[in-house]
């Protein structure tokens, strides 16, 4: 029953909170919210389970799709729109798909989250395959929807991973991989927006970014793959190749005009080699900057 979830129990530290005072209140959301961190480190092994799982079905030409409704769904369309910008992959990569479609992004589609079917057909829509990975997000751990698209992507054999807040859920008893950081009963019962939710966004956000990670658009720190296409990507663009290949702006911003790219410009530069050369470089390394530096071997 749906009073018996995690997710909708009352939570005793907010029992009275519309009598506090505002700065009571924000204490009491404060104090509930530097938990979620915590509930996210015990699910470390099952994250790591799936970012290695992802990574390999994406250097086997497979796609990453999220899955969710509401506030689930507009996290996994959130993260998913954010790695073009930061990674420069196409947005086909990595997908987020919500109940109800884009207007559901602003504006509370009803019942769209009691559809199986819909869920599935989603996910034909897109052209889901077998080599893809699905996400399916629910806090709750039982939306219909969610379920319908991940029976679907069970069915074709792809690597199914179920992120939920609530203990042995449908969502991930689903899963060939059950991600369940609980972070607990919500300040506002049932309004997994909070705490659910925080927890989520940080679970996906360890998820994308680690799997950029491994797939080689990060060196150390630093955003290798960024794209110069205004002002201030074009100065971190710059930077970023002075800094690893340790020469001045000036010459680092000749490099980038010459290549095109940081990474092209940083091998260029190594190995004293022109734009063609070095981009043959770069994809015999599978576009990771390390390797094609040598510096994995």
């Amino acid at each position: 029953m749906l009073q018996d979830l995690l997710t909708e129990t009352r939570n005793p530290a907010s029992s009275a909170i519309d009598r506090l005072s505002t700065a009571e209140m924000l204490a009491v959301i404060n104090q509930a919210d530097r938990e979620i961190p915590n509930a996210v480190a015990e699910v470390i092994p099952e994250i790591t389970k799936a970012v290695d799982a992802i990574v390999d079905r994406l250097r086997k030409q497979g796609r990453l799709f999220y899955i969710g409704a509401g506030t689930s769904g507009r996290l996994g369309v959130l993260d998913a729109s954010e790695c073009p910008p930061t990674f420069n992959v196409p947005a086909s990569l990595v997908q987020g798909i919500i109940a109800g479609g884009d207007r559901a992004l602003r504006n509370s589609v009803e019942r769209a989250e009691d559809d199986p079917e819909q869920g599935r057909k989603d996910l034909e829509a897109r052209g889901f395959s077998t080599g893809d990975v699905l996400v399916g997000i629910a806090a709750s751990g039982r939306t219909p929807y969610v379920l319908g698209a991940m029976a679907y992507a069970e069915s074709l054999g792809a690597l199914t991973i179920g992120l939920s807040c609530t203990p042995d859920s449908k969502v991930a008893r689903a899963a060939e991989i059950a991600i369940t950081p609980m972070p607990g009963p919500e300040i506002i019962t049932g309004s997994t927006r909070m705490r659910a939710g925080t927890a989520t966004k940080l679970v996906l956000n360890m998820i994308s970014t680690a799997v950029m990670i491994r797939l080689g658009y990060v060196y150390g720190n630093l955003m290798v793959n960024v794209q110069p296409t205004n002002g201030k990507l074009a100065d971190r663009a710059r930077r970023i190749i002075a800094t690893i290949a340790g020469i001045s702006n000036e010459e680092a911003g000749r490099l980038l005009d010459e290549s095109g790219s940081v990474r092209v410009a940083i091998i260029m530069h190594k190995f004293g080699i022109g734009r063609s050369d070095a981009e043959a470089r770069l994809n015999a390394a599978q576009g990771s900057l390390r390797a094609a530096l040598g510096e994995n071997e």
